[in-house]
């Protein structure tokens, strides 16, 4: 998909956001109505093969600009929130804010963390520290990607599990996992040439954003911030949920972990939502290529597929018994795909 494609699908609801923190009413409902039903209906209807990724010179310049829409969009969205809107326009601005923050914002923030510059790594970490969640930056990267499909990752759930019983452990397992390796880090660097741990700033960050908040706003905008702020967190880690339901790495003879590879991630092949998420759902590329950026990303052949898009399979997760009915029997068949491939290469 050329970088137009991107842009447009993951900008646009950001421009209905800010014009309806300003103007209300249809503003935030076409938002909302954009990162929802529109998606869906344009996976639905729309037909477009996803083919080889490929390298976009813009593409980093496409993070930034959302990037910096998050650190706008953030703080506008709580300050419509607290003093601008009410009643129906309230539930509409609060719920679209969230699922930006969390999907598209949440897109942008992953492929930064994952960039070798500097700078745009810090501009990743501190989208995070701004919903409050900034130890994902750490955890994300040094304990979910090498220990992912393993009971060592907190954000790979296992099968039968619902979202519900997921969340907390994640949320908790994550941080205590990613401090732990972050401490590890620490302690194998020379005395003269240590840094201050991340979660530091991480910590001390997201207390400064909470002060600022009320500060200007007063508990009432500290409330708002903290409840947009989870519901964000919330999307995120929905997203590990359903992309990793499930799925497990075999040890191997020697008692190690089998490597990553495509069957240990679930998979969307549909063309808007993955242009609205920056190509997450190519998540078992991803994961075997952590640094390849996202308009390179493949579906590779084989690789497991979400009957439907990831937003919708998101909403398919609330309702627990649904969700083991649909996905159980596809964890089921990978599974039993991974014994076939295993006993035909002994």
């Amino acid at each position: 998909m050329p970088i137009t494609v991107f842009a447009l699908a993951s900008l646009t609801p950001a421009l209905l956001l800010a014009l309806g923190a300003f103007h209300g009413g249809g503003w935030l409902l076409a938002g909302l109505i954009y990162i929802t039903l529109f998606a869906f209906l344009m996976d639905l209807l729309v037909t477009i093969v996803p083919g080889e990724g490929e390298e976009f010179p813009a593409g980093d310049g496409l993070l930034v600009a959302l990037g910096l829409s998050q650190l706008v969009l953030l703080p506008l969205g709580v300050w419509a929130l607290t003093a601008q809107l009410s009643g129906a326009q309230w539930l509409a601005g609060f719920a679209a804010f969230g699922l930006w923050l969390g999907q598209i914002g949440n897109a942008a923030a992953h492929e930064l963390i994952h960039r070798r510059s500097r700078v745009l790594y810090q501009l990743g970490r501190w989208m995070f520290v701004a919903i409050l969640f900034g130890h994902h930056a750490s955890s994300h990267r040094l304990v979910h990607h090498p220990h992912v499909a393993s009971p060592a990752d907190p954000n790979s759930p296992r099968r039968g599990q619902s979202y519900y019983g997921f969340l907390p452990r994640a949320w908790i397992g994550s941080f205590r996992a990613g401090l732990a390796a972050e401490r590890a880090l620490l302690a194998r660097q020379a005395r003269g040439q240590r840094r201050l741990n991340p979660y530091l700033a991480h910590l001390g960050g997201a207390l400064a954003f909470m002060g600022l908040a009320l500060a200007t706003l007063g508990w009432q905008g500290l409330a708002i911030y903290l409840g947009l702020a989870l519901h964000a967190q919330s999307q995120i880690l929905m997203s590990d949920y359903v992309q990793h339901y499930g799925l497990r790495r075999r040890h191997r003879a020697d008692g190690r972990l089998e490597p990553v590879d495509a069957a240990h991630s679930w998979n969307g092949g549909q063309w808007f939502s993955s242009a609205m998420m920056l190509n997450a759902p190519r998540h078992s590329d991803h994961h075997a290529h952590p640094a390849r950026p996202y308009p390179q990303l493949r579906l590779p052949e084989g690789a497991p597929m979400l009957p439907a898009p990831l937003p919708a399979m998101a909403l398919v997760a609330l309702v627990p018994p649904w969700w083991r009915k649909v996905m159980d029997p596809r964890v089921a068949a990978v599974q039993s795909a991974q014994m076939s491939r295993t006993i035909a290469s002994a």
